[in-house]
Parts: C-alpha cells; sequence; structure tokens
C-alpha cells in the first residue's frame, strides 16, 4: 500500500486548529440512499466529542468509517492535517472500546493489556511498567492474574478502556461503551471515563444514544438525525439554544405544542394556543413573515404553577396526574383545546395544592419558550 502523502504546507496550517476534520463526507451502501449525508465536523485535540441520535442515525457509520472498517462513499477525512481513508486500520494509531468488552477470555488482564503493546514491539520492562500504570488508574491494581470471566461487568468495562489506552493513541473511540451495564455502574463508569480522559488528555468520540450520558461526558455533542447533523454544540448551548425542535425534543424532557404562527421578527414570535391565548416566544428558526406553523417548545422546569410573579405567557389547564420521581415531581396538565403540558417541580416543593377538578394556571417568560419551524424528523399532528 503507498503510504500517505506528505504534509503539505496547507495541510499543517489546519492541523494547527483542527486535530481530526470530517468535510463533506457521505456514505451509501446502495448507491442510493445515504446512510450519512454531507457530515463536516472539527475535533480540536483533547476533546471529548459524543455522537448522538437515535438508532439509524448515522453516527455509527461515521465512527466506523474513522476507524477504517468501513469506506468513504465520499468526502475525506483528515487526522493531524493527513487524509486517513488510504490508511490500514492497523496503522491508524487510534484506540477503540467497544459495549461488549471484546477482552481476550484465555488471556488473564495483564496479558489483555500487554497484548496492544507487545504488538508495538515495546520492550518487556517498559510493558510491566505500563500495566502497572494502568492498573492503577483503573484501580484494579490486584487483578493482574484474573481472567476476565472471574471481573465484574464494571471491572471488565474497566479494563477494555485501559487496552484501548494503554498505548497512549492520540485518538480513542468508544461506541456504546456502557450500553450492558445497569444504571448504577454505568453512572460510575461515566465518572471513570471523564476521569481517565482528563488525566490522559486524548481526544474521545464516543457513540451513544443516551442523551444523559451525552450531557454528563461531553465537551462537545454532534447530534443525528437521519445522517445529518442537527447541531453541533456544547451541552448546556443544546439544551438551552437548540437550533431546531428536533434537537429541542431529544436534549432533554420537553413541551412541544404544534400552533398556527401569527407574527415573526428575529427575536420574537407571537402564537396562538387557542383562539383567546397567545404566547410570546423566542425565535428558534422560524422565517421573518414566512413561518405560518410552527412548534411552541416549553422546558417542563421553565414553567411555573399558579405563578405570583407576572408571566409573559399566562395558560389556563387541568391537572391530569403527577408522578413523584425523588428529587422532582411530574405534573401532567391539559389545555381546554386539548395541548398537553408536563411541569417539573422540586419534590420539596410544599407550596403546591392541586386537584383535577381545580383550574389551575400555568406560566413561563417569553425567554423560556422556543418558536421552530416544522420539522421533517417531527410528525405534524393531523
Amino acid at each position: 500500500m503507498a503510504k500517505p502523502a506528505r504534509m503539505t504546507q496547507h495541510a499543517q496550517e489546519k492541523s494547527s486548529t483542527a486535530f481530526l476534520e470530517f468535510t463533506a463526507v457521505k456514505k451509501t451502501y446502495d448507491h442510493k440512499d445515504f446512510v450519512v449525508k454531507d457530515f463536516n465536523l472539527t475535533v480540536q485535540q483533547g476533546e471529548f466529542i459524543t455522537l448522538l441520535g437515535p438508532s439509524g442515525s448515522g453516527k455509527t457509520t461515521v465512527l466506523m468509517m474513522l476507524a477504517g472498517f468501513e469506506h468513504l462513499s465520499s468526502g475525506q477525512i483528515h487526522l493531524n492535517g493527513v487524509p486517513i481513508d488510504p490508511i490500514a486500520p492497523y496503522k491508524r494509531n487510534i484506540g477503540m472500546v467497544f459495549q461488549n468488552y471484546a477482552l481476550f477470555p484465555h488471556l488473564t488482564v495483564a496479558e489483555n493489556l500487554a497484548y496492544p503493546l507487545r504488538v508495538r514491539r515495546w520492550s518487556k520492562k517498559r510493558i510491566e511498567k505500563q500495566i502497572n500504570h494502568f492498573l492503577q488508574l483503573i484501580d484494579l491494581a490486584g487483578f493482574k492474574q484474573r481472567y476476565p470471566q472471574q471481573l465484574s461487568g464494571g471491572q471488565r468495562q474497566r479494563v477494555a478502556l485501559a487496552r484501548a489506552l494503554i498505548y497512549e493513541p492520540p485518538l480513542v473511540l468508544m461506541d456504546e461503551p456502557l450500553g450492558a451495564l445497569d444504571k448504577n455502574l454505568r453512572e460510575h463508569m461515566q465518572y471513570e471515563i471523564k476521569r481517565l480522559h482528563q488525566t490522559l488528555g486524548c481526544t474521545v468520540i464516543y457513540v451513544t444514544h443516551d442523551q444523559s450520558e451525552a450531557l454528563t461526558l461531553s465537551d462537545k455533542i454532534a447530534v443525528f438525525n437521519q445522517g445529518k447533523v442537527q447541531q453541533f454544540a456544547p451541552p448546556k448551548t443544546l439544551y438551552e439554544n437548540p437550533q431546531n425542535a428536533f434537537v429541542a425534543t431529544f436534549i432533554g424532557e420537553n413541551n412541544l405544542l404544534p400552533v398556527p404562527i401569527r407574527q415573526v421578527d428575529k427575536q420574537r414570535v407571537i402564537a396562538s394556543l387557542d383562539d383567546t391565548t397567545s404566547l410570546i416566544l423566542r425565535n428558534g428558526d422560524c422565517l421573518v413573515d414566512q413561518t405560518t406553523q410552527g412548534w411552541a417548545s416549553i422546558r417542563p422546569e421553565k414553567i411555573q404553577i399558579n405563578p405570583q410573579a407576572p408571566m409573559d405567557n399566562l395558560v389556563e389547564a387541568q391537572l391530569q396526574g403527577q408522578q413523584y420521581v425523588g428529587d422532582f415531581t411530574r405534573y401532567f396538565f391539559r389545555t381546554p383545546s386539548g395541548h398537553n403540558l408536563t411541569v417539573k417541580r422540586p419534590a420539596q416543593d410544599q407550596n403546591l395544592s392541586l386537584s383535577a377538578d381545580r383550574k389551575t394556571w400555568l406560566g413561563w417568560q417569553a425567554n423560556d419558550g422556543i418558536a421552530f419551524e416544522p420539522h421533517e424528523a417531527l410528525a405534524w399532528p393531523a
């Protein structure tokens, strides 16, 4: 196989700002339907980037193309300014962690960790030192001679993480690595992954469909749907300022109401909840003087129940039920026009006296609601 071309001055300039770059990447298996459509993404060295989306959205395919297990249909991937598509997977120096651990069952913990180092012809002394160092990092120093079947699920996953990181690759790919673990163990392993990332400083590309996991771990998140990146931003930006209705719905809990749009400018949208109730909302992506139907998006924790202070939006509603979830309570309401609204309030909020036969008012400020255009991924009510 021909060696990759030497880096040009232009490539060197690019690599100073972009460690990893996807440019117009597409993937199709049948030359008709695209699994990945015009994928563009720039990653800085040392970042923790999550590819988040529903099943079939294309995120794992992107990871496999980066690893070299799938070929690009078109476009380019540059690593440190060098196109990597011509480079064989085993020559890319990329670490990988899978959901099923992929440990060798006939090898001990120490032998599993030693394997990638022996392949790279490290000396025995250096291998032993690196194994001891990483077993300390993952808090398994006394487990060198155990076999994978003698470990718990969390311990096996820690060994799998260490094996991917032990030869110090600049880039590590993780494909749903915590998918097989229970909730408590997942949360513990999220902490371990973040700690290892901060300690080692490698760049991580992480694939998951779990939004909570993505928000917890990531420096930035690329939200996928139908082969396209809907938004690429830090977790707080995605949650507080989603770019479209799909992102607003996929990230966190959300009330999404189909509403007629009456007035649009660059900052504000006025919509009609019903014949007598108007809503004032932030403009998410509505086109000025063009949008006539849209989604009103309001986070459940932004809504006040029977507010005492003046509110930009005030909606009459009837309690349908409630759900205690430990640190907060969900309240389910329905407006006279048939719209459903969920409200989240802290569990210690003792001032609520609600019943199904009593009129309730729900209120929120204009900046706490966002108006969006209809989106291809969200079915509009018939």
